[in-house]
């Protein structure tokens, strides 16, 4: 399950930091994640860390990005490979 940012976003800047696959950037007027990107923080960390860190719990998972933890694994497999 790839997590997308609703409008109760606040801009606060704390998770694009956060984010270990570079998934979250500025949209228009709000963060956005990039569901190609997130693997909802597998192969780095067990819980999302833009989810630990939002003072609002904007982020929640994508319903129409629904991935089983086994997807985002594969996810993070190919994304170390066409970095590496």
């Amino acid at each position: 399950m790839a997590l997308m940012i609703t409008d109760e976003c606040i801009n606060c800047d704390v998770c694009e930091p956060e984010c270990p696959n570079d998934a979250i950037s500025m949209g228009a007027e709000i963060y956005q994640i990039n569901p190609d990107k997130c693997t909802e923080c597998v192969g780095h960390f067990e819980e999302p860390q833009c989810v630990q860190v939002c003072p609002v719990e904007c982020i929640p998972v994508n319903p129409q990005r629904v991935e089983s933890k086994d997807q985002l694994w594969e996810k993070y497999r190919r994304m170390q490979v066409t970095a590496g």
